[in-house]
């Protein structure tokens, strides 16, 4: 049996006083079944590393650089994260690689970066409305995997993998849960194809993600939890994802 997991994407929201109320709420809820994580923004790694220390939910961060070290202004290394206790870090949301025009091989090179410091990284994949309208799903998020397959090589199984359809983030839109298991069975198919580990890797599914469809989402055979978006904001309807994963 895979481990659940549940991660917190915070994006660019938070400040102090929300953030306390919020992490105070969750590490209230414990125990839970799954695997529990916050991603949140580089200024509140500290005062999210404090506020979960001794619990068992665990943080991360939303991007980290391909480099170590140098001449990289507004970049943030994965030895630098490593040193606020990290467990994760997000590379490759839609996001960043709409925004940021972050290429496939970006995306390895930057998975690569956070493994080599003990950092696991959430991998993200997803197509837009057009390409998935197109058929060209699969393809898709194939090609985007296989760039960090090939790059990570016989690391591959350390990684997490998250499917965001990114025509179903932040717009109210939820792939269904056969639509999302379709995609997560092609990749694990890939994974297995690669690695020995793939029947033990998580899997995250991101889109909208809500309290009244979680658990019917995470009942799929190969949605191994979720990365949250909005609905991470709250501590309520966070905690009642985390249990709908349980």
């Amino acid at each position: 049996m895979r481990r659940k997991l549940v991660a917190g994407n915070w994006k660019m929201h938070g400040n102090h006083s929300a953030n306390a109320e919020l992490l105070a709420g969750i590490v209230a809820a414990r125990p839970f079944v799954c695997d529990v994580a916050v991603c949140v923004p580089f200024p509140y790694l500290s005062e999210t590393a404090v506020a979960l220390a001794g619990s068992d939910v665990r943080w991360g961060a939303q991007d980290c650089s391909a480099h170590e070290q140098g001449a990289y202004t507004g970049e943030v290394s994965a030895g630098m994260l490593h040193e606020f206790g990290c467990r994760y870090a997000i590379v490759g949301h839609s996001e960043r690689r709409a925004y940021h025009a972050e290429s496939d091989q970006l995306v390895a090179d930057k998975a690569k970066a956070a493994l080599a410091r003990g950092i696991v990284p959430i991998v993200c994949v997803g197509e837009t409305l057009a390409q998935r309208e197109a058929g060209e799903t699969d393809a898709v998020v194939k090609r985007q995997l296989s760039a960090v397959i090939h790059t990570l090589g016989h690391c591959v199984g350390e990684m997490v993998v998250a499917y965001e359809p990114v025509w179903a983030i932040g717009t109210g839109k939820t792939a269904t849960p056969e639509q999302a298991q379709a995609v997560h069975a092609l990749l694990r198919a890939q994974l297995r194809a690669a690695t020995a580990h793939a029947d033990a890797m998580p899997i995250l599914y991101g889109g909208s993600v809500k309290p009244d469809n979680a658990a019917t989402l995470f009942a799929q055979p190969d949605i191994d939890g979720g990365l949250i978006g909005g609905a991470s904001l709250k501590a309520a309807d966070f905690v009642a994802i985390c249990r709908a994963a349980g």
